[in-house]
């Protein structure tokens, strides 16, 4: 139970921050949030979007799940949590921006390359990680032989770049995009070296964004 206990303990801080010290923050979010941007991350309990980018309640909405993966659209009348994320955050709350943060060491993706689907991880995390298959044969292909840091480091990039294809997919992201009135970025974070990538479809490679700590 201490763990439990130190989350309380950490609610109580929150608290005090935003309900004692300061009230206007959630005062202001009562009614409605007007998040600018979604940010789709993953589960890993080391990548944290609200901690990462310093964001104050409402300022960002959050969809994550395993490897930070985006599936295509699909209307299969299916249940389709990410999808219908996707969907409120671009046409009810129309956000301007969609960052898809990948991360060095996932779990997922790790998964993905050694095992390939082969029911060892799990039947959900199985199907699941199938969405960024493409990935993983772009890489086993490419980079036959290399060390397995780095066929997981161009697969987990691979991978965000499959889910913003997957993003386009949707209709009504598609058009938001290409009428100039939502963007997508592709960002990787390194927590190894504390260092963020960005992709850049000028050099197609992830560029460094923010280098690591002088």
């Amino acid at each position: 139970m201490s763990e439990i206990a130190k989350f309380i303990s950490g609610f109580k801080r929150f608290q005090k921050d935003y309900f004692c010290a300061d009230s206007t923050v959630f005062e202001n979010l009562k009614e409605e949030q007007k998040p600018r941007a979604l940010l789709i991350g993953c589960s890993d309990a080391r990548v944290d979007p609200a901690i990462l980018t310093c964001c104050a309640p409402g300022e960002l909405f959050v969809v994550r799940n395993v490897a930070n993966l985006v599936p295509p659209c699909e209307n299969d009348g299916g249940h389709h949590g990410v999808s219908a994320a996707v969907e409120f955050a671009v046409r009810s709350l129309e956000v301007e921006h969609i960052i898809v943060l990948g991360h060095c060491s996932c779990g997922g993706i790790k998964a993905l390359l050694r095992e390939g689907g082969g029911g060892r991880s799990g039947a959900f995390i199985d199907a699941w990680m199938d969405i960024a298959a493409k990935a993983r044969e772009k890489v086993l292909a490419e980079l036959s032989g290399r060390a397995p840091q780095v066929q997981e480091r161009a697969c987990e990039q691979a991978s965000i770049l499959i889910s913003l294809e997957n993003l386009l997919s949707f209709p009504w992201v598609r058009e938001r995009v290409e009428a100039g009135r939502l963007y997508l970025h592709g960002w990787y974070f390194d927590f190894e070296s504390g260092e963020l990538f960005s992709y850049l479809p000028e050099t197609k490679a992830f560029e460094l964004l923010v280098p690591r700590c002088p």
